[in-house]
This record gives structure tokens, sequence and C-alpha cells, in this order.
């Protein structure tokens, strides 16, 4: 295939985002927290990792899906159907939103192998109300 030769973003900035959903468990640790917040609960928590940048690799591709897909595998093995808390990246942490939004924004950014995203943000839904993000360079 031959290289894009449009690949610049010209005033704008390019966005690939890619989702998966799987069921997760935890409580809270927070003094006092309303229920069912302190026990624990299941949560179907949707993923979206969001990848930008302003120019695209060489073959017109912001990353390589397959790369992330393979990725949200190994998150959604690590995290289907475990209860958040016991596991040791929230050792010492409530186990928010928040911080999973963190973990995985980490995770991604240090696993993914294509260099062509400058930024990737990691929204977590754990109902159809609420949300959090994480955003970092990448």
């Amino acid at each position: 295939m031959p290289a894009d030769t449009t690949a610049d973003a010209r005033d704008g900035t390019y966005e690939l985002t890619v989702t998966r959903e799987f069921i997760a468990q935890h409580y809270l640790t927070v003094p006092d927290p309303e229920p069912p917040e302190g026990d624990v609960h299941s949560h179907r928590f949707t993923i979206e990792v969001e990848f930008a940048a302003d120019s695209l690799g060489e073959y017109g591709y912001l990353v390589d899906i397959t790369e992330v897909e393979a990725l949200l595998d190994d998150v959604e093995g690590r995290y289907r159907d475990t209860l958040l808390n016991d596991l040791p990246e929230f050792e010492g942490l409530n186990p928010s939103v928040e911080h999973f939004a963190r973990i995985v924004c980490d995770r991604f950014c240090e696993e993914l192998s294509d260099d062509s995203p400058d930024e990737v943000t990691v929204r977590i839904r754990e109902d159809d109300l609420a949300w959090a993000s994480y955003r970092r360079a990448a």
C-alpha cells in the first residue's frame, strides 16, 4: 500500500476511539459511602480509548486498531469479573472510576508500540450516568 501523502490534519486533529465493555466489581473505601457504594457491587464498565494526533502514520492510520484491540483484550482479561479492590494496582487507592481510568491510560501509553498518537484519553463509564476520563501525552 502506498504511503499516505495527506497525513497532516491541517487545521484539526485526528481522533480514533476503540470501545470495550465488561463487568467488574468494587467497593469504595471512603468514609461512610452511600449504599451500595461501600458494599461489593458490580458495574458494566465501558472503556473508551481515544487516540489523537495532528498527523497520521505512514499508511494513513492514527494507530493500528488490531494492536489496540489486543491491548483491550488484555485489559478485559485483567479486570473482567474481578474485585478491583483486590488487585495490586489499586493497593492503597479508593478504586474509583477516576483511578481506574488513569491506570488503564498509563497501561496503554506504556504498551502501545505505535508512536503516532500525541495524546491518549481513557474514558470509563460505570453506568449510563457516570464516567471519568484521564488524558496524557502518549
